[in-house]
């Protein structure tokens, strides 16, 4: 059921990326676990920045492979706790665990294959571009 438009999922993309910039404070956790929120943060905000959909700016990155992109994230915040070793940590180990979720039900829920369509993606629509099955 993909029921999110590039657009709604472009707003939550901001969203996210200033959860992460937020979350040390709002839940009291520091170390390795804040730098990775801080990083996390600034790299959501630059690939939405560059993601080829309504509220990207540069328009590089085509909106499916942010997608596929967000995927890996998603399996790579459940997994982070113990990947690095902040497993015991319960405000950090929730928040991963919680925001890996969230990002992959966002995921399943977009519609990736709508910003194709170089109209919705704020370009110029050519009709040539509709070749897409």
């Amino acid at each position: 059921m993909r029921i999110l438009s590039p657009r709604a999922h472009g707003y939550l993309d901001y969203a996210v990326a200033a959860l992460f910039l937020l979350a040390p404070s709002l839940f009291g956790f520091g170390g390795l676990p804040e730098t990775l929120c801080y990083i996390l943060g600034v790299v959501h905000v630059g690939m939405t920045r560059i993601t080829a959909f309504p509220l990207g700016a540069a328009k590089l990155v085509p909106f499916p492979v942010h997608g596929a992109l967000e995927a890996a994230v998603a399996v790579g915040l459940v997994a982070a706790p113990w990947l690095f070793g902040f497993d015991a940590v319960p405000a950090a180990r929730n928040f991963y665990l919680a925001t890996g979720v969230l990002i992959a039900l966002v995921w399943l829920v977009t519609d990736y294959r709508s910003a194709l369509s170089p109209a919705t993606a704020g370009e110029r629509y050519r009709p040539e571009h509709r070749s897409f099955s």
